[in-house]
């Protein structure tokens, strides 16, 4: 297999060639304000030796923040009609009701509610009432809107409410794109709606940024399948990432710990990725991060996505410093370093000015940080060190020492010794571990609801069905796939021998 993966950072975008397992090459490039044109950059000196030359790559594997800048921005967002099946029952609390107010004003295209929905156990409470769904998709036209979102109670366990309405909504609005919750699984109206309107007002920047991820990658001479990766560590087809972009939120610390895991050959152990602009803090689990179990918040707005548990705090490779005081962070020069830092002719101190002095880094000048002695240095790594001992205190789940594998560019600033690590772990191309983790994504599938009626073991099977056809939908070669995340809740409150199951399964790239 030969892979090419890139991840679009807030300062880099790297881009490495990994060929049999090896990483054969890695570079760095500027993230430019397009960010098209820092992918074509970096594509252009990974060949720049002749790597690629007569070549055929397997695939593209591109991590990206568009689409969580888009959200925390408040940016390039499309209006959104949402169309909620659950009335009578779900009246009190009607779509984007939890929202943040100027988030909801930018999004918010109009509301429709109708009959429908479905019990715990997929029996259907109310009848699909599809005049009013064709009453409001005519509403939506009249409005202009292009981009739907609709949600169904309990619509992962039968999506077929949610399906019919989007076959009566594509009717009297053809070519508008339409998200159904039950696509995003897992069980929580309100959540799982959040997320079928964040992904409806994504679905123009999702259209045209994967557009231009194809076009870089085919001026770049590279006949190749592009793949997006995801939240979990996992890739989607290119087509699969355009319906769902919601999935990529959190893909670049995710690409950082799986890399990190792949390089250092550790499945279990702590990751602090260091960038320009943030340091990352998770926990691997069998070579995966660690999941959030609980509610998280996309600029503002909650939802339940497959996210990496992290820990973000303001430290980076660009993060500001101030002497007297002495303070790092949390703003960050980012990409614009070569151009703002001390060391490289600008007026900003920040960390690498401070590495540079120091005689970690050989890059910049240093003859314009000479007035930088190793005290005032030593006091910068060492406020450093404690900002990234506390955060790992924070995120460790035992009580004894474990091993941490640092990884990304601004790693440097990571000691090498710290209070409750057994060893910290520095390994080649970790400055590049995004790209990596990127690079070697596997493809995954989820399954998350109730069954009834049916004894544990036929219930964890049926729902290890639902996930290996899932992961083969986004590109898994079935033959490839293991199970690598089982849950069952048997639920007492409710009749019929019920539980919930959630299992998640990975496999590799299939052949395209």
């Amino acid at each position: 297999m030969r892979r090419i993966g890139i991840d679009v950072g807030g300062t880099n975008t790297d881009a490495v060639l990994i060929e049999e397992g090896k990483v054969v090459r890695a570079v760095k490039a500027p993230t430019s304000e397009d960010v098209t044109t820092g992918i074509l950059q970096s594509l252009k000196s990974l060949g720049s030796t002749g790597v690629l030359e007569g070549k055929r790559i397997d695939g593209v594997m591109i991590g990206t923040t568009h689409f969580i800048n888009a959200v925390v921005q408040r940016r390039h967002l499309t209006k959104v009609a949402a169309l909620r099946l659950g009335m009578p029952a779900s009246a009190s609390l009607p779509p984007f009701c939890d929202w943040p107010d100027d988030l909801a004003e930018i999004v918010s295209g109009g509301v429709w509610m109708v009959e429908g929905g479905h019990e715990y156990d997929g029996r259907p409470f109310m009848p699909l009432d599809e005049a009013a769904v064709t009453q409001a998709a005519r509403e939506m036209k009249a409005k202009g809107l292009r981009s739907v979102a609709i949600s169904a109670i309990f619509s992962p366990l039968d999506p077929g409410h949610e399906k019919r309405a989007a076959e009566l909504v594509a009717a009297e609005l053809p070519g508008a794109e339409i998200t159904c919750s039950s696509d995003l699984g897992r069980i929580g109206l309100l959540e799982r709606e959040n997320a079928g309107l964040l992904n409806a007002a994504l679905a123009d920047l999702a259209r045209d940024t994967i557009a231009a991820f194809e076009k870089a990658i085919a001026d770049s001479g590279i006949a190749a399948p592009l793949f997006i990766t995801q939240n979990d560590g996992t890739v989607a087809e290119a087509s699969q990432a355009r319906r769902l972009p919601v999935y990529s939120f959190a893909s670049g610390a995710t690409n950082s710990m799986r890399g990190a895991a792949y390089l250092s050959g550790l499945s279990d152990a702590m990751v602090i990725d260091v960038g320009g602009t943030t340091t990352d803090v998770g926990q691997l689990k069998n070579g995966f991060p660690r999941e959030a179990n609980s509610v998280v918040k996309v600029g503002g707005v909650r939802t339940l996505f497959r996210m990496p548990d992290l820990l973000s705090i303001g430290l980076g490779g660009g993060s500001h410093v101030s002497l007297d005081p002495l303070t790092i962070g949390p703003l960050s020069v980012g990409y614009r370093l070569l151009k703002e830092g001390i060391a490289f002719g600008g007026s900003q101190l920040t960390t690498t000015d401070v590495a540079i002095a120091a005689g970690r880094l050989a890059i910049g000048d240093t003859a314009r940080v000479a007035h930088l002695d190793a005290a005032t240095c030593d006091k910068v790594f060492a406020e450093a060190a404690r900002m990234a001992d506390e955060a790992i205190d924070r995120m460790k789940t035992e009580a004894g020492d474990v091993p941490l594998i640092a990884v990304g560019g601004g790693a440097f600033l990571v000691p090498d010794t710290l209070p409750g690590v057994s060893q910290v772990i520095h390994v080649e191309h970790g400055d590049c571990a995004n790209a990596v983790g990127a690079a070697i994504a596997q493809v995954s599938g989820e399954c998350d609801q109730i069954f009834r009626d049916m004894t544990r073991t036929d219930a964890i099977a049926a729902a290890q069905g639902i996930a290996n056809d899932r992961a083969v939908a986004a590109g898994a070669d079935r033959r490839t796939l293991a199970t690598i995340e089982t849950e069952d809740m048997p639920i007492a409150y409710l009749p019929g021998n019920s539980v919930r199951v959630r299992v998640r399964v990975v496999g590799d790239v299939g052949a395209s």
